[in-house]
């Protein structure tokens, strides 16, 4: 791909939009980067761009500019449906995401993963994995470094593992993973897809460009997920925590089992892991079969796995305040996390106190109720979408209200009794009070710790 001379265009001014159009101005693109907030609201970064000869472009890109475009690179946060984008694509522009400009550049091969929930925990697993396998490896895309500030450190003998989302994955066109894995489809981004279907579409594109040649890693377990199996070109590895499978990568009782046409062997037991939930051996399985298809050893994949901790606002153990835990999930920005989460502490003799709320997605929150009738002593309820769950799971169990991640985290502890655990979990995005999930997750560590200081004082 020639990009000297090309005229581009980059929607959206966050991380994967600096990163464009840096690259694409060092390399005698004429650039300009937009995005619908004013200037005054952009990071320093994306101003001093300017510096580098890039224009900077608030509010609705006027039609002017648009007319000249011959290139737009999409951030993931924008959508591909938006006016904008719709216009230049009518005009001829090539419309593409930073993930497929990416790859027509990046040295080496790739393991791309994505699923509605588990991306990060299962991407950071693999990298570990190769890395202490001995190859070369980066790790980005969705999560760290965007993947295309990683061209210059990929190598043709390294791997690159990345994390890829659903609006990644809308805008590839050649972006091609020699290993790809669906980790599960549900309910998510409502707010974004016409239907669950169109939700899937996207996720199912990290296999458009896929060979025989290829592997790809599918849960057995999710029914749209597992459908694909027989459509795709790729050699097609399942895993399953429900049944054992006649070839694949299965749970059987405690052991961790892969079974090929060859026999079968066990790969570690449950117990050796340090990530809690059956949702977290869905991750290890995956997380092994990508590492067993790049051709790192058995052996080497348990040791890595024995030592690997949860990821951050991932079911991070925080604190224990006079015998109350406090565990942040702050990542569970959608109904199916949070559920998740809660399995996760249902073999435990305390009760869960939930901190739930926050921005929601248009999905409904009554899959929860089976799990919070059984599991949790108390609801705090907090965000813009408070309300709205206390008219439709209210009833499941006791709710009060709190102004604020201070009152939320002094709340749950009066709630809590001495076993039970205070988690944060919350079934919604984090944008109606915080930057991000990781903004929340760690204002909500700090008024544990805050809290718990003021408890010795």
């Amino acid at each position: 791909m020639e990009i000297a001379g090309r005229k581009a265009l980059v929607i959206g001014a966050a991380r994967c939009g600096i990163a464009s159009a840096r690259f694409l101005a060092q390399r005698g693109a004429t650039v300009a980067l937009n995005d619908r907030k004013p200037l005054s609201e952009w990071s320093k970064e994306a101003l001093d761009l300017k510096t580098e000869g890039v224009g900077l472009v608030e509010g609705d890109p006027p039609s002017w500019l648009l007319d000249q475009i011959d290139l737009v690179v999409v951030s993931p946060g924008v959508p591909t449906k938006s006016i904008p984008v719709r216009y230049a694509d009518r005009r001829g522009a090539e419309v593409i995401g930073e993930i497929e400009l990416a790859s027509r550049f990046l040295h080496g091969r790739i393991v791309a993963i994505t699923g509605t929930n588990g991306k990060t925990t299962t991407t950071s697993l693999i990298g570990e994995m190769l890395k202490d396998a001995g190859m070369n490896v980066q790790v980005g895309g969705n999560i760290g470094n965007a993947l295309i500030s990683m061209i210059d450190s990929s190598r043709d003998d390294g791997w690159s593992v990345v994390e890829v989302s659903s609006f990644q994955l809308e805008t590839i066109v050649d972006f091609h993973p020699t290993v790809a894995a669906v980790l599960n489809v549900t309910p998510n981004h409502m707010d974004r897809y016409e239907s669950l279907n169109d939700y899937a579409a996207a996720k199912h594109n990290i296999f458009r460009n896929q060979t025989a040649g290829d592997v790809a890693i599918l849960n057995a377990d999710d029914e749209i997920v597992s459908s694909w199996a027989s459509g795709l070109r790729a050699h097609v590895v399942q895993f399953s925590v429900q049944r054992e499978l006649e070839e694949g990568l299965f749970l059987r009782g405690r052991e961790l089992v892969s079974r090929t046409k060859d026999g079968e062997r066990v790969l570690m037991n449950r117990d050796e892991m340090q990530l809690r939930g059956t949702h977290n051996v869905e991750n290890v399985l995956a997380a092994f079969a990508a590492g067993l298809a790049c051709g790192a050893s058995p052996d080497s994949l348990r040791e890595t796995t024995r030592k690997f901790r949860p990821v951050e606002h991932r079911l991070e153990e925080v604190a224990e305040i006079n015998g109350v835990r406090f565990v942040n999930d702050s990542k569970a920005t959608s109904v199916d996390a949070t559920m998740k989460a809660l399995e996760a502490f249902t073999d435990e003799p305390g009760k869960v106190v939930l901190i739930l709320g926050g921005l929601g997605k248009k999905a409904s929150y009554s899959p929860l109720v089976d799990l919070i009738k059984g599991h949790v002593r108390k609801m705090i309820l907090i965000g813009e979408d408070a309300q709205t769950i206390e008219a439709e799971i209210g009833s499941a169990a006791p709710h009060e209200f709190a102004s604020d991640m201070s009152d939320a985290v002094q709340k749950s502890f009066a709630a809590a009794q001495s076993g039970d655990v205070v988690l944060l979990a919350p079934a919604c995005a984090s944008f109606d009070m915080f930057k991000s999930f990781e903004h929340r997750g760690s204002v909500f560590k700090e008024e544990v710790s805050r809290y718990a200081r003021l408890r010795r004082a």
